[in-house]
């Protein structure tokens, strides 16, 4: 199968103005590029790129006063699989976990454990296995929060989502890393495309997607609390401790957001 993906975005500065973007495809995903992401900027702009600790793709230039626009339009292969799971995966013990997961359990930007250690404790302790306490994280998190674009505000924290039941993606995805470590299973927040492959089409403007993976089993799972099924044709972009480590784009001044839009669609022909 192959996925047609990428995006066209407008900014506007009021001056030149520093940013960093995280937009490129993750270098997992390298071998199955057929027509690269490469970012084309309007006016042009150098662009310098760089991994970061987590080793993500992220690029930095310098915008010029007034309007930017970066788009790409690239082609992936995608093997058109659902997300994998294996519902026999163990939850491990931390002092069995490998070094680079142990950042993974602590409390972040987004996920403040500390306010959610009694509640996850009470609710998922009980619950026998890794993957059924993954999975059993997502079921509540799915039915605790109501998505809704009308609801999307870049501040909400795990524990703001928590409270007030409303969100987006990722206000889905905080809680449920937030959960999953109060309870000792390391959790990183992703980013990337979602189309809707193999499910009804969404009438609402495409947007970029967050999930999450949790280590059980000697393995990063995928999961994703907003569906809460398998699905089709997922394309990472980045991965971090929460939205903070791997925003698509970081403006160091003033910025306004004029247009935005983004694609993920299968090629048929």
């Amino acid at each position: 199968m192959k996925i047609r993906l990428g995006y066209d975005i407008i900014y506007s500065h009021p001056q030149p103005t520093p940013m960093l973007t995280m937009l490129n495809i993750h270098y997992s995903r390298m071998s199955h590029i057929i027509e690269p992401d490469h970012c084309i900027t309007h006016p042009a702009t150098n662009i310098v790129q760089y991994r970061d600790v987590f080793g993500n793709w992220c690029s930095r230039l310098i915008a010029p006063a007034g309007e930017l626009r970066l788009s790409a339009n690239a082609l992936i292969f995608d093997p058109g699989t659902v997300d994998q799971h294996d519902p026999s995966a163990i939850q491990h013990v931390v002092n069995e976990l490998p070094d680079e997961c142990l950042q993974f359990l602590l409390g972040s930007r987004y996920c403040e454990t500390e306010k959610l250690m009694d509640f996850a404790w009470a609710n998922f302790n009980p619950v026998i296995g890794g993957h059924a306490r993954v999975q059993a994280i997502c079921d509540f998190v799915h039915n605790h929060i109501t998505f809704g674009y009308q609801y999307a505000r870049n501040t909400r924290t795990a524990f703001e989502g928590f409270s007030e039941r409303v969100g987006v993606c990722r206000d889905f995805a905080h809680l449920a890393v937030t959960l999953c470590r109060c309870i000792n299973i390391p959790a990183r927040y992703c980013t990337g495309y979602l189309g809707d492959i193999g499910v009804p089409k969404d009438p609402a403007p495409m947007d970029f997607s967050a999930w999450f993976e949790a280590y059980i089993g000697n393995h990063w799972y995928t999961f994703d609390a907003r569906h809460n099924t398998p699905r089709i044709g997922r394309v990472l972009i980045a991965r971090g401790r929460d939205a903070a480590d791997i925003a698509i784009s970081t403006h160091f001044g003033p910025s306004i957001l004029q247009k935005f839009h983004v694609h993920t669609d299968e090629v048929l022909a």
